[in-house]
């Protein structure tokens, strides 16, 4: 992609109204536009960040056998009736044609659920899982933390159905080793911890995800043994290690990054969602729920990963590879440099490609830097005369000169 053809633009200050770190430089750098309080227009930058992103899960979800669908985001409110949720003050309530209540929906127990019971009749017809990526609604009193806490966002959320408990407690482990997994592919596997949550009226526990950030806006306490943490909101009815007892539990600000619930049989009750053993006798269908946000995970990567100058995207998940610099606005500092971004284009390499002819060295530095891409490649004036170019990465401010028939072999390596 060339930066002259690519509509949106860096911004030298921050809106006034960025209320946190990645609100700040995601729109400073042109990844997201806030259309109004929990709800952003992801850019192209952006996007190439979520897609990026879903792309990872797909992989991972599909690695324990997950069924990609798509469901509506326009649910009956009846369904919510059933379930006793209807009331929720989160939802979203529309009215339609001839009085018809709907609901946009913030999650899909109460689509999924009664759909799987023209799938589901029989033991042969068990264990399965689907999952999607969808945009949810959810009426936030306080939509907070730029892109971390919406009322409208991306999200995909995996449903499992099973014939007992067990097989339900085994898919579990399974999918909570596919998140690890997930966190460690986007750059956040260090420092991201299983933590133990409310269950609500699920279970005794469900787990959460969190990983240590400074501005996080929960308090998870830490077992320094067992690497797994308790949420501040439970700690009072578990004031040790669910693990191994251990009650010097360390305190650290965390951010959730998912989260997964025994969901059991309190949605497919309401349901009737049931099926017949190899005896012909019916039983409820136990079921998983395991959600991730999609653009929350980008908010936080980009908390996490930035330094005074902006950005600093991990390769898995930055919308390009390589920020490719013409210095000049010289015939041949272009000339070279509209061939490196062929030559890497060719070989399959993303590239942002910094053509512009009207911008000074100083703002494209600038730029490239609060942009964040892992590598950057400068060809100017200076270069050309050692028949070479300039490279850096995002994490360092060492800079190699390499050859330009090199140019390809130092980016793979």
């Amino acid at each position: 992609m060339k930066l002259s053809q690519l509509f949106t633009k860096t911004a030298k200050e921050a809106p006034a109204d960025a209320d946190s770190v990645n609100a700040r430089l995601l729109t400073q750098a042109g990844f997201i536009q806030k259309q109004m309080a929990g709800v952003y227009n992801f850019l192209p930058l952006g996007l190439r960040v979520l897609n990026k992103i879903e792309n990872i899960i797909r992989e991972e979800m599909n690695a324990i056998g997950g069924q990609e669908m798509v469901m509506p985001a326009l649910t009956q409110e009846e369904s919510w009736q059933k379930t006793g949720r209807a009331s929720l003050d989160i939802l979203f309530h529309l009215q339609g044609q001839n009085d018809a209540k709907m609901v946009l929906n913030p999650t899909h127990e109460e689509v999924i659920t009664p759909m799987m019971k023209r799938f589901i009749a029989s033991y042969r017809d068990l264990p399965f899982a689907a999952y999607q990526f969808q945009v949810k609604f959810r009426n936030e009193a306080r939509a907070k933390s730029g892109i971390l806490r919406g009322r409208e966002f991306p999200m995909k959320d995996l449903y499992s159905f099973h014939a007992d408990e067990k097989d339900l407690d085994d898919y579990y482990e399974k999918v909570k080793a596919a998140y690890f997994k997930i966190y460690e592919r986007v750059g956040l596997g260090e420092k991201t911890i299983l933590t133990f949550a409310s269950g609500g009226a699920f279970s005794k526990y469900s787990h959460e995800f969190q990983t240590f950030c400074e501005v996080g806006e929960d308090t998870i306490h830490l077992c320094e043994k067992c690497r797994v943490a308790v949420n501040a909101d439970i700690l009072q009815d578990q004031n040790s290690c669910p693990e191994c007892g251990n009650k010097q539990l360390k305190p650290y600000k965390a951010v959730e990054v998912g989260n997964i619930f025994k969901l059991r049989t309190k949605f497919s009750e309401p349901f009737g969602l049931t099926y017949k053993d190899a005896k012909g006798q019916d039983h409820l269908v136990e079921m998983g729920c395991y959600g991730i946000g999609l653009s929350r995970l980008m908010g936080i990567i980009a908390d996490i990963f930035n330094d005074d100058k902006g950005l600093m995207w991990p390769e898995s998940v930055a919308p390009y590879k390589v920020h490719l610099i013409a210095l000049e606005n010289e015939p041949g500092v272009a000339k070279s440099a509209q061939k490196a971004y062929k030559e890497l284009k060719e070989r399959g390499i993303e590239v942002l490609f910094d053509d512009r002819p009207d911008v000074s060295a100083g703002e494209k530095f600038a730029d490239a830097d609060l942009i964040g891409l892992p590598i950057r490649v400068v060809v100017s004036k200076k270069t050309l005369q050692n028949k070479s170019v300039e490279i850096k990465g995002r994490h360092t401010d060492k800079m190699t000169l390499v050859g330009q028939d090199k140019l390809l072999k130092a980016i793979e390596d």
